[in-house]
């Protein structure tokens, strides 16, 4: 993917770094795998605002995605690759031999005309899924399950990528892209490849309003209320802050909310680099 840097003819583009959407080949999503999206504004079934700063955007239709890749053995071809406002990636839209489509999240390099298959017993090229025990040492992946036949569940975000560094027994070991190193069964799926889109950390929104359309409301920072709205809050003059904490009270940058207890550590070789 490349980005592009915009002219400042306006003060919204003077510092605006926008994707370039070169490898976009198709404009409009495939009608059979839309559904619609509904937005809360941050509100519950009563009407109350229980997650502040959301509300707004641009409308939406939610992009129905196979995390599962469980035909096995059927091979598909790159229809066209698209832009999903719902994620970072973008996907890549299948037609099968047998007739059926689906959207999945494309690969870095996968391009329209290609063929992709998944199995137990296929090339572990870009795009191909297969189970973990099946791939390589060394390989590069995305789409990672947790649990068999559930779906992908980690490294789906643009650039995201886990490799395989270790096979023990069931189990196989992928170094994760926070750093951390993981068990995972061998029966799980996984794909071939980087997740698309990489250049996404290098985009500048360039304007407030750009982060409207996304969704977002603006934030007020704690430091900026009075003590009977936040615990960060009030102060004399220069005076501000304190321990940094939610609005609850709960203390936040550098303490530990994992649970000591939880079912899922014993699979954790190395925790993620801080």
């Amino acid at each position: 993917m490349a980005i592009k840097k915009l002219n400042p003819v306006t003060p919204g583009t003077r510092f605006r770094v926008a994707p370039a959407f070169t490898e976009i080949t198709s404009a409009k999503p495939e009608k059979s795998l839309l559904a619609p999206l509904k937005k809360s504004g941050g509100r519950n079934n009563e009407g109350k605002m229980t997650a502040r700063y959301i509300g707004g955007g641009h409308k939406r239709r939610l992009r129905i995605v196979d995390f599962k890749r469980n035909k096995f053995g059927v091979p598909a071809t790159v229809k066209s690759i698209e832009y999903d406002p719902n994620r970072t990636a973008r996907l890549a839209l299948l037609y099968y031999a047998d007739g059926a489509k689906t959207y999945i999240i494309a690969p870095e390099g996968l391009s329209v005309g290609q063929t992709v298959i998944s199995g137990e017993k296929v090339a572990p090229e870009v795009g191909n899924a297969m189970h973990l025990e099946s791939i390589p040492m060394g390989t590069i992946v995305h789409c990672v399950e947790l649990k068999p036949g559930k779906g992908a569940a980690m490294v789906r975000s643009a650039g995201g990528y886990a490799q395989i560094v270790a096979r023990e027994g069931k189990y196989v070991t992928v170094k994760l892209p926070s750093g951390e190193m993981r068990m995972v069964l061998g029966v799980c799926m996984a794909t071939v490849g980087t997740v698309s889109n990489g250049d996404h950390m290098n985009v500048v929104l360039g304007k407030a309003g750009r982060k409207r359309w996304l969704g977002v409301r603006p934030r007020t920072r704690g430091v900026a209320m009075n003590p009977v709205d936040h615990p960060m809050g009030g102060g004399e003059g220069r005076s501000s802050g304190g321990h940094p904490r939610s609005r609850k009270g709960l203390l936040s940058k550098g303490k530990k909310t994992r649970s000591p207890k939880k079912y899922s550590n014993k699979f954790i070789i190395s925790k993620r680099s801080k």
